[in-house]
């Protein structure tokens, strides 16, 4: 747990250097990573998404790449493509942002149907295909998305099989009156120096290879496998949903489970760690049935009545 705890101790201080309040965002990015997932970020504009994950590559110390996503953007803006070189004829590999550690997909719903099925094969495999020929990714490759839950004039809906492939979805809300008053404070006295993240103390990049290791090695009693199962069971029953959670759902599940019990400090896994696990990793994967949607039910209220329908392993 040395370098887990070396990570999380290390990443949270850094990031308050910059970001204020929004403790849920940091500790699901740090999860995302810790697990080797993919996160999906949702929130208002202004809530500092994008400014978390630029200093979060900046602390890690690994590269890192933006797309700002438009109705426009072509596959080969994210995979590049082969140019040919005029004197030699022969042609070069251009890598797009995708060959990187942490990729930063800013408004993902505003990317078209096409391009968003290029990203598939990246999260799933790490790797990509350009003109028939493989490319490995990075191993520390990560897709931190963002998307805006109120404007969809121009937006086009995530499809489920891409949905699936985001360890968690962490939900942002507004931060509270003493974190903005933090804020204004600070940028009343914001310097050229502070804009740039200055003050910002890098990691090894090594620790987060040691720190996933460790990650495997936490301890998850037998019965708890139980317990995930039954979540992921009832939501496929459960009469406000059409669409339940897939038995990659639970992998996530168990995984996100393990990754806030090494946040929380413990090398073993207890059922809280499991519900709280259950919203950021499960909420983006069921579908809702119309007329539960037309009842005001959304995704975090379902889950929180299966949880509560399901007897907590002693």
């Amino acid at each position: 747990m040395q370098a887990i705890t070396k990570l999380v101790t290390h990443g949270r201080a850094e990031l308050a250097k910059v970001i204020v309040g929004q403790n849920q965002l940091i500790d699901g990015s740090l999860t995302a990573l810790l697990c080797g997932g993919h996160a999906l970020i949702e929130g208002v504009p202004g809530l500092a998404k994008t400014l978390s994950v630029k200093t979060l590559a900046r602390v890690l110390n690994v590269t890192f790449q933006r797309v700002q996503c438009t109705s426009d953007l072509m596959p080969a803006d994210l995979l590049g493509s082969n140019i040919l070189n005029l004197q030699s004829g022969t042609f070069t590999l251009h890598r797009g942002p995708m060959f990187t550690d942490l990729l930063l997909v800013d408004e993902v719903n505003r990317m078209p149907p096409r391009t968003q099925a290029s990203l598939l094969e990246s999260m799933e495999e790490r790797q990509v295909t350009i003109d028939g020929v493989r490319h490995s990714l990075s191993p520390l490759f990560t897709v931190l998305a963002t998307q805006n839950p109120v404007e969809f004039e121009g937006t086009y809906p995530l499809p489920e099989a891409q949905l699936d492939r985001f360890l968690l979805k962490i939900k942002i809300d507004y931060p509270s009156a003493q974190d903005e008053l933090e804020i204004l404070a600070r940028h009343n006295t914001l310097t050229p120096a502070l804009g740039d993240q200055a003050g910002i103390t890098p990691i090894d990049p090594e620790i987060l290879h040691q720190a996933r290791a460790e990650l495997r090695q936490l301890t998850i009693e037998a019965s708890l496998f139980g317990y995930i199962s039954e979540i992921a069971r009832h939501t496929r029953n459960w009469p406000s949903v059409s669409l339940g959670a897939s038995p990659r759902a639970g992998v996530s599940l168990m995984l996100v489970a393990k990754a806030l019990a090494a946040l929380a400090g413990r090398d073993y896994v207890i059922p809280d760690d499991i519900k709280a696990a259950v919203l950021p990793a499960l909420r983006h994967r069921i579908i809702l049935r119309p007329e539960a949607e037309l009842e005001g039910l959304d995704a975090d209220r379902v889950l929180t009545d299966v949880l509560a329908s399901i007897e907590v392993p002693k």
